[in-house]
């Protein structure tokens, strides 16, 4: 099947991109999809695949589907909802909506640029919760706050956040990538105790600011992850790392975004939504292990990419 696509990337997550507005495809042919367009050997890669689908009667524009690299389906995606939202925008003419998302909604705007020449989209998702038993977590507690788990290769203490997907964010005076490997790939073997498994992200703190280095559920060790980067705001204001209510910047190996996390559980990010460059692949649907292939670029977006590059080298 011949797809059009949108080559695209929030703070240096990428996704390909599809406008499924029109296409009814079902989730087992998503999901090869996914894994067909998001191998890291094929002609596209990518973090996952990112879908633009239609509004609904309740007033929500647009909505987002995204499928992780293994083809599983997350409830969400923060970095990935700008680069839909700007598609959105596209398609409907709007600037400002309520998303769809699996599980929840999430609030879109397009926002003033963050560097010159930066598309840029401002999110407000959450609220986020505390309830593990609703991931579930199956742990003698109803939170987990700054609390080591017996069923993790770690002593550190961990604090569990739902935004809507799991989150396990630990603060570290520096981040240790082969052990932040360990606890994620003990979370993504989905044990008893947690059989959804968890994003894992240890983070440290630089004066108001923080940087976030994740393990993402489906994906592994990623230079971004946007819903990290939101449970991490929210787990430091919590923790009283940062105040709540006010303006830090969230660095990753990726770029950066701006966040704000209020005590309500809702979480702000405005951070870029970049074109790399727009084109069409053909995928294999049959069953079997799928592959893309005939890739054909029809524009690339250099100055968006070399706007960006700006930005991140800068850092």
């Amino acid at each position: 099947m011949r797809f059009e696509l949108i080559k695209c990337h929030g703070s240096g997550n990428d996704f390909p991109l599809i406008d499924a507005r029109g296409l009814s495809l079902g989730d087992a042919d998503w999901a090869r999809v996914a894994r067909a367009l998001a191998d890291r050997a094929g002609p596209v890669g990518g973090d996952g695949l990112l879908l633009l689908t239609g509004g609904d009667a309740q007033g929500r524009a647009f909505g987002m589907r995204m499928f992780n690299s293994d083809g599983s389906e997350s409830e969400t995606c923060l970095n990935g909802l700008r680069c839909v939202a700007r598609a959105g925008f596209a398609a409907t003419g709007l600037t400002r909506a309520t998303a769809r998302l699996k599980t929840s909604d999430a609030l879109v705007v397009r926002d003033a640029e963050i560097a010159p020449g930066v598309f840029t989209v401002r999110e407000t998702a959450g609220p986020a919760s505390l309830d593990v038993a609703a991931w579930p977590m199956h742990v003698d507690a109803d939170q987990i706050v700054e609390t080591p788990l017996a069923g993790l290769p770690s002593t550190r203490a961990f604090t569990a956040v739902a935004m809507p997907n799991p989150h396990l964010v630990a603060f570290v005076e520096a981040v240790d990538d082969a052990e932040l490997v360990r606890v994620g790939e003990a979370c993504e073997a989905a044990p008893d105790w947690l059989p959804n498994r968890a994003n894992v992200s240890f983070v440290e703190v630089r004066g108001t600011d923080l940087f976030v280095r994740t393990h993402e559920r489906g994906v592994g060790l990623t230079d971004s992850c946007g819903s990290a980067m939101a449970a991490s705001t929210f787990a430091a204001c919590l923790t009283g790392r940062i105040a709540y209510d006010t303006p830090t910047t969230v660095f990753n190996r990726g770029g950066l975004v701006r966040a704000e996390a209020g005590a309500d559980g809702m979480v702000t990010l405005s951070g870029n939504a970049t074109v790399e460059w727009t084109g069409s692949v053909t995928v294999d649907l049959d069953p079997g292990e799928p592959g893309a292939r005939d890739l054909v670029i029809a524009r690339r977006h250099d100055e968006e990419i070399a706007a960006w590059e700006t930005l991140r080298t800068g850092m």
